[in-house]
């Protein structure tokens, strides 16, 4: 968050989006509250894409992707594998762009982000089919985060 936060520091939407994507972590409920601040972070990063500010836009689309995580449909669709996976690889690109479009740092993340997946999210990742094809860049790394964790 602090790359988008150091970018768009009024604009608190994917903090908003974070926040309930740790409640609803901490057992809290499903509620259109959480599905409202994903679409929220969504637009910070439409508005932080369209202000061409890359980084930030991904950083955005991380929190939007955490809290939409709690949407993920029990529907065995490989497009669902965005749901699991879509926060880690956003962050991934997000501290790559960051960092001037340095994959060393991108691959560092990536690291990190398959140490900190909990064997529940692998479980369930399991459940799915691998994730699809497309999506350029975020796409690759969610297509890597997914095969090093299956």
């Amino acid at each position: 968050m602090a790359i988008f936060e150091r970018d768009r520091p009024d604009d608190r939407r994917p903090r908003a989006a974070i926040d309930a994507a740790q409640a609803f972590a901490d057992g809290g409920e499903r509620t259109t509250a959480l599905r409202g601040t994903a679409w929220a972070a969504h637009r910070a990063a439409q508005e932080a894409r369209d202000a061409g500010r890359a980084a930030a836009s991904d950083a955005a689309r991380a929190a939007a992707h955490a809290a939409g995580a709690a949407y993920l449909h029990p529907l065995a669709k490989a497009t669902q594998v965005k749901h699991i996976l879509g926060s880690a690889a956003h962050a991934v690109r997000a501290f790559e762009l960051s960092a001037g479009n340095n994959p060393t740092v991108g691959a560092d993340q990536m690291a990190r982000a398959r140490s900190l997946a909990h064997p529940v999210v692998v479980d369930v990742l399991r459940r799915y089919p691998a994730a699809p094809g497309g999506g350029g860049r975020v796409g690759e790394l969610l297509r890597q985060l997914d095969a090093s964790l299956r």
